[in-house]
């Protein structure tokens, strides 16, 4: 078990992003619209306003406090650089043609949810309760790998939905051979409303929160331990005091967008958020 979780944690270590290899894609490929988490319009394609000639962020210290937020709970699991340094082998889109810049843009959200998989599926195949479909797991993670190893033009046109349906199949039993070893209710909130929801202290453990809406949840003393969280909406949830040990297809985006606090118990596949710090 210790070396599948060494192996979960360096594989996962590649699937984070690195914006010294990348060339700010996420910043001008992605389109946001002026909201709680983005003080301004931005067009997909367009260069955001705080983007250096360096293809780094002139404000990143100061994100939260400029109207940023959403910036800072974004990552592109290690997409940026995968489509900047090995896709488009180093070419910078502000230094080639129009053609290749366009390309370059199509290319990268499909990485992005190419390499999501990878972490879900690196993440699946730590799972001792899951070996039933361990096999299965490792020919999805070889065969989402070679996807993101395409061309531009194979990139381009790939049914990338279709393939995470496919994928999805085999996390959803995934997670129930996992949930099923976990004491409690077990609860099924696959895609509940849980916006604002008052669940403090509850007791959740091995709940199926697969893309449930947990929008400003208070979470405060929870036990979420061994709960499947993949596309649970976190933003602006209240983990302090929770215990997610054990939970699994967590994200450090999901987590990034939460608040919690230094008594907040976390698994080991993501990191405290240093805005936490400043809340306790």
């Amino acid at each position: 078990m210790l070396n599948g979780m060494r192996e979960h944690q360096a594989g996962q270590a590649d699937l984070r992003g690195d914006c010294e290899r990348c060339f700010g894609l996420c910043c001008v490929a992605l389109p946001f619209a002026a909201s709680a988490d983005f003080a301004v319009d931005k067009a997909a394609g367009t260069p955001c306003r705080n983007l250096r000639e360096d293809h780094r962020c002139g404000i990143h210290a100061r994100l939260r406090q400029k109207g940023f937020t959403g910036c800072t709970v974004y990552d592109c699991f290690g997409a940026g650089q995968q489509v900047s340094q090995v896709t488009f082998g180093g070419q910078d889109w502000r230094t080639g043609p129009p053609e290749r810049a366009r390309r370059m843009f199509d290319v990268f959200p499909v990485v992005r949810q190419l390499h999501e998989l990878l972490w879900y599926l690196t993440e699946a195949l730590t799972l001792p309760a899951a070996r039933p479909v361990h096999a299965e797991l490792r020919e999805a993670l070889r065969k989402t790998g070679e996807l993101t190893a395409g061309t531009p033009e194979e990139l381009a046109a790939l049914d990338v939905a279709a393939h995470r349906q496919e994928v999805n199949v085999l996390l959803l039993r995934t997670s129930e051979l996992a949930r099923a070893g976990t004491k409690g209710r077990k609860k099924d909130r696959r895609g509940a409303d849980l916006m604002g929801a008052r669940l403090k202290g509850a007791d959740l453990r091995g709940a199926c929160l697969r893309g449930a809406y947990l929008i400003a949840a208070d979470l405060t003393g929870a036990d979420l331990r061994g709960a499947d969280l993949i596309g649970a909406d976190l933003r602006d949830a209240d983990l302090t005091d929770a215990d997610l040990t054990g939970a699994f297809f967590l994200t450090q985006p999901q987590l990034n967008a939460a608040r919690g606090s230094a008594g907040t118990r976390l698994p080991g596949s993501v990191t405290r958020p240093g805005h936490w710090t400043a809340q306790v």
